[in-house]
C-alpha cells in the first residue's frame, strides 16, 4: 500500500543504518525505502535481512533500492529503480504482486515511467543534497508545478513523490502544488527529536 511520507535510508556502516532506521519507524514511519550505497553484497544482504525484520515489526512497507534481487531474497514489498537501473517491465515480470516504483527528473522522464506503469514516481531532486551522489539538476517548486499541471492534465493518477533536500518550509508549497507524497532522509536522519518533525509533515501529508 502507497504512503505518502517516506524515509530513505543512509548510513556508511550497518549500525548507522539500522539505527536511524528503527528511530524513525519508532516515531510513526511506515514506509523504508533501504539504500545502502556502497556495501558489498554480503553486507548489503544481511543489512538487507535486519531491515526487514524491523519493519515486519513495525508493519511497515519496506521498499529496496536498485537491487530487484534482494527484494527476492529477503521478501520486500517492492523495489525502487532508478532510470540506468532495471526496466520497469522486467521487475514487474521479476517481481509479480510486488510495488514498482521509478525515479524521474524531467517531464520526459515522467512519461517514460507512465508508459511503463510503475506504481509511484519519485520525482526530484527538488534543490541540491548531499545525500545523493551524481546529482540531476534540481527542479525547484515551480518545476514541480509545471511538470505536475501537466501530468493531471492529462488524467494521469500515478502518485508523484517529491525527493531532494526537503525541508520542512518546502511542505506547504510541496502540498500546494498537489505532491502527492514526500520521500525525506536528512530531514529525520539528522533529528534529535524525529517523532516531532514527523508529526510537523503530517499535518501536510497523512
Amino acid at each position: 500500500m502507497f504512503k505518502n511520507i517516506q524515509y530513505i535510508s543512509q548510513g556508511t556502516t550497518q549500525k548507522e543504518q539500522l539505527y536511524h532506521i528503527e528511530s524513525v519507524l519508532g516515531a510513526g514511519i511506515e514506509w523504508i525505502q533501504y539504500r545502502f550505497k556502497n556495501a558489498d553484497q554480503i553486507l548489503l544482504y544481511n543489512t538487507a535481512e535486519k531491515v526487514k525484520q524491523l519493519c515486519d515489526g513495525y508493519k511497515a512497507t519496506l521498499i529496496i533500492n536498485d537491487h530487484p534481487e534482494l527484494v527476492q531474497k529477503v521478501d520486500a514489498n517492492g523495489v525502487h529503480l532508478g532510470l540506468q537501473d532495471m526496466a520497469i517491465s522486467d521487475a514487474k515480470e521479476l517481481l509479480p504482486n510486488k510495488i514498482i516504483g521509478g525515479t524521474a527528473n524531467t517531464i520526459a522522464d515522467v512519461a517514460q515511467r507512465i508508459a511503463e506503469n510503475c506504481d509511484y514516481i519519485g520525482l526530484g531532486p527538488l534543490r541540491f543534497t548531499t545525500t545523493k551522489q551524481k546529482l540531476s539538476p534540481t527542479l525547484g517548486i515551480e518545476g514541480y508545478k509545471a511538470i505536475i499541471r501537466l501530468v493531471k492534465s492529462q488524467g494521469n493518477t500515478i502518485p508523484i513523490v517529491a525527493i531532494g533536500g526537503i525541508t520542512l518550509a518546502d511542505l506547504p508549497l510541496l502540498k500546494q502544488v498537489q505532491v502527492d507524497g514526500i520521500a525525506i532522509s536528512s530531514l529525520l536522519y539528522h533529528a534529535e527529536q524525529p517523532q516531532q518533525i514527523l508529526q510537523h509533515i503530517k499535518q501536510h501529508f497523512l
